[in-house]
């Protein structure tokens, strides 16, 4: 007797098991149908957002616009310094980082750029910058910093709160922060 036999006098048998096994059959191959259907459309939407993040990373996409038609903060221009020498990049570094304090509501009160390219750090260009600045403003300069283009790396971070027999929030805090980018030689 073969099993498609069986199955023929089971279901003469017991005609109810046929009844409730089709309903269960249809309904698990529905079931993993629509599984493997939305799988599939979690992985496009995961390959397209790599695949926008590269060609932005590429220098080959523009820079996405947000809902009002304004280029996004995070997302607008290169992701190196840019400039024609490393003197140039190197100014322009600084000048996005003293752009930042400024935003925040703080005060350079010295700065140094290290053009030297470091063995463990090649291509890279480094600012130190010691400035002034409210205790809330810190966070909106680190975000400012970081989230921006190019993409700048905070090497080092040193605050010096205000030392004094009153309210610890009353004077400016000293930040000594230091921030390097990769500069690229124009092609």
């Amino acid at each position: 007797m073969t099993s498609a036999q069986r199955v023929e006098q089971l279901i003469e048998r017991l005609p109810w098991v046929a009844v409730v096994l089709y309903p269960v059959l249809v309904g698990l191959f529905l079931f993993i149908v629509a599984t493997t259907l939305v799988d599939l459309s979690d992985r496009r939407d995961a390959w397209s957002a790599a695949l926008d993040i590269l060609q932005q990373v590429q220098g080959r996409n523009p820079a996405r616009r947000s809902s009002s038609g304004a280029p996004d903060a995070a997302s607008a221009g290169s992701p190196f310094l840019e400039g024609p020498t490393v003197s140039v990049a190197g100014a322009a570094l600084l000048q996005r980082l003293t752009g930042a304090v400024t935003r925040a509501g703080g005060t350079i009160l010295s700065s140094q750029v290290d053009l030297q390219n470091l063995p463990s750090k090649p291509g890279f260009i480094s600012v130190t910058a010691s400035s002034e600045m409210d205790g809330p403003s810190l966070q909106p300069l680190l975000y400012d910093i970081e989230a921006g283009m190019p993409f700048l790396f905070v090497d080092q971070l040193v605050v010096q709160v205000p030392s004094g027999a009153g309210n610890a929030n009353s004077g400016k805090m000293r930040v000594l922060i230091s921030v390097s980018g990769q500069w690229q030689r124009a092609k």
